[in-house]
């Protein structure tokens, strides 16, 4: 569960295809590195993802996930993601270096909850 949250944000918090050389739509655009704490549950304590972000959007680095994530441009996060029978939930706040918010999931475990922080790597 700790993972289908990671890559939340991704997600991430994947890397999603930009066209090299094009310029950024949204001011969090590139990619971030985003790092999930578990507070309540049986998930992994802690657990490091690779997201990017194209145009307000954003991919996670790992592949098997339905992502639906979104940065607005006041850098509010909102962020669904799902694998099989796991899905986990997350919100929170960018600024165009840093981040964090909160997120909550349910997984093989059963119900897991915490909080994100992200680093921008670009």
């Amino acid at each position: 569960m700790t993972r289908l949250a990671c890559v939340w944000l991704l997600g991430s918090i994947g890397i999603a295809l930009v066209p090299g050389g094009a310029a950024a739509q949204s001011p969090f655009d590139g990619r971030w590195s985003v790092l999930f704490n578990t507070d309540r549950g049986e998930c992994e304590r802690s657990y490091r993802a690779g997201v990017h972000i194209y145009d307000g959007y954003i991919t996670a680095d790992a592949r098997g996930f339905n992502l639906d994530g979104r940065v607005s441009r006041n850098g509010s996060v909102r962020a669904v993601i799902s694998a099989g029978s796991q899905a986990a939930s997350g919100a929170g706040r960018l600024s165009r270096t840093h981040g964090g918010g909160v997120w909550r999931g349910r997984g093989n475990s059963g119900y897991c909850a915490g909080t994100w922080l992200a680093e921008r790597r670009d």
